[in-house]
């Protein structure tokens, strides 16, 4: 034991002198909590994630600290300071601080036990260096400390694979991701977030341990695929990660490798849909929206006698293989309804004049962010086509011109927006019931088509002429 220790010490002497001159800015209510550790006598470092982010110059808020002390021996020492305290997870030795309204995690080091259900250790053991704590970390560029006088503790090359643009497991991948299966698909986001690929072991290891990931829930899942979506890099993810993704999204796997066939497409239909998730603004609306999109072509394909594909129909099976992923999933009803409004809209034909557009917004039910999304999407998709496509992006920019000036003009595309209501057209001499919602209807198709204008007069007078008729 004293031998390692030993090694150990002379291993972080020579790592501090390498790092020693690396300076992250640390907030001012992380410098106070590392020193009102390190004045009670406890060692502690800021560790994870933002140390990465800091190196990589990306911004981060989330700060956590591993620290020498026990949970309660660091209660102890900031309640004293007059510091709130909770016990969020202090049987894994996390105790959250409050330092000047600022929550931090505080972790006593650790090593973990065996996991039982592929997710959480069945138990902790508390260990005395932070070099011990740190080689149970999922990736090396995760597995760094950082302390403004000690300066940077890298025990696993991270800094290396930082400067590689590589992630590369801590230890035995396979090893890395049997406990924890949740780490393949953080490893998948970290791909998208960081633009970084994966090293061929730790690939390796996670297609052999993705089978884990039925045990992980729902919720975990979905967070870490939208984290995965909305990254940066996310068209190379998507294309390096499929085979280990089809485990939580097995519909991606009939759309790895499907030609086309057609001039206007020059890329399969997964790296179509990678393009069009990455030509997206980087909201979850849009890129969910994306992924679905054309998921419905290889089934609904076939080639005429020219050699041509063709899809029709495909934005429905899109949308029904959407609807049963976010089924699966924890996306909330609402927000996966307007998803499945974009797909089974995405490839229609809007002409970008005042009535095609007032019909294009009474279809989406007169949501005006959802318009904006789906033009957003046909951008998208234009640009991710053959390059003789991409001009259609011009199309979806008219499109959002004439909206303004529909919305300048406070024209009428949805019932809420005519000039009359229920009680104006049974004033009328509509009688109560379905008449009247056939009346409202009639008078909000005369309006969009520009034979009557939204005044409450000439609609009034729409409709007795309607109920004639």
């Amino acid at each position: 034991m004293a031998a390692r220790k030993r090694l150990m010490q002379e291993k972080r002497q020579t790592i501090d002198e390498r790092y020693r001159n690396y300076s992250i800015p640390l907030p001012p209510y992380a410098l106070l909590a590392l020193d009102t550790l390190e004045r009670a006598g406890f060692e502690s470092w800021c560790v994870g994630g933002f140390v990465r982010d800091a190196l990589l110059g990306r911004p981060s808020a989330d700060i956590d600290i591993a620290t020498q002390a026990g949970w309660r021996d660091v209660q102890r020492v900031f309640e004293a300071q007059g510091c709130a305290t909770h016990e969020t997870g202090v049987a894994h030795g996390t105790l959250t601080v409050v330092v000047d309204d600022h929550a931090l995690e505080i972790t006593t080091y650790r090593t973990d036990g065996t996991y039982a259900d592929a997710r959480h250790p069945d138990a902790v053991s508390f260990v005395r260096t932070i070099e011990e704590d740190l080689a149970r970390r999922d990736f090396t560029v995760n597995a760094l400390a950082y302390h403004p006088t000690r300066g940077l503790l890298d025990p696993y090359e991270g800094i290396e694979d930082l400067h590689a643009k590589t992630l590369r497991a801590v230890g035995d991948p396979a090893k890395r991701f049997s406990e924890d299966a949740l780490r393949i698909l953080r490893g998948c986001r970290f791909a998208s977030q960081l633009g970084f690929s994966l090293e061929q072991n730790t690939y390796a290891g996670m297609m052999s341990c993705k089978n884990q990931l039925a045990r992980v829930s729902s919720e975990r899942v979905t967070r870490e695929l939208e984290a995965l979506l909305l990254g940066s890099q996310v068209h190379g993810a998507l294309m390096r990660t499929v085979d280990v993704l089809a485990a939580v999204l097995p519909e991606l796997v009939a759309m790895k490798g499907f030609q086309q066939h057609t001039p206007y497409h020059i890329y399969d239909v997964l790296e179509h849909t990678a393009y069009v998730v990455q030509n997206t603004p980087p909201y979850p609306l849009v890129r969910w929206a994306a992924l679905f999109h054309d998921m419905g072509k290889p089934a609904a394909f076939f080639q005429d006698a020219n050699g041509q594909g063709h899809f029709y129909g495909h934005a429905k099976i899109s949308r029904e293989l959407a609807r049963g992923i976010m089924g699966r999933l924890t996306l909330s009803p609402a927000f996966a309804e307007r998803v499945l409004m974009l797909v089974i809209h995405h490839d229609e034909v809007i002409e970008p004049t005042p009535k095609a557009v007032k019909r294009a917004l009474a279809r989406l039910g007169g949501d005006i962010d959802l318009f904006r999304a789906l033009c957003d999407l046909k951008r998208g998709d234009a640009l991710s086509q053959a390059p003789r496509c991409a001009e259609r992006t011009e199309l979806a920019n008219q499109l959002e011109q004439e909206l303004a000036r529909i919305l300048a003009a406070d024209e009428a595309f949805t019932l809420k927006r005519l000039a009359v209501s229920g009680r104006d057209i049974m004033a009328a001499g509509a009688a109560q019931g379905p008449t009247v919602g056939a009346a409202l209807a009639a008078a909000l198709d005369a309006v969009i088509d520009e034979r009557v204008p939204n005044e409450q007069a000439s609609l009034i007078a729409f409709v007795k002429e309607w109920l004639k008729s």
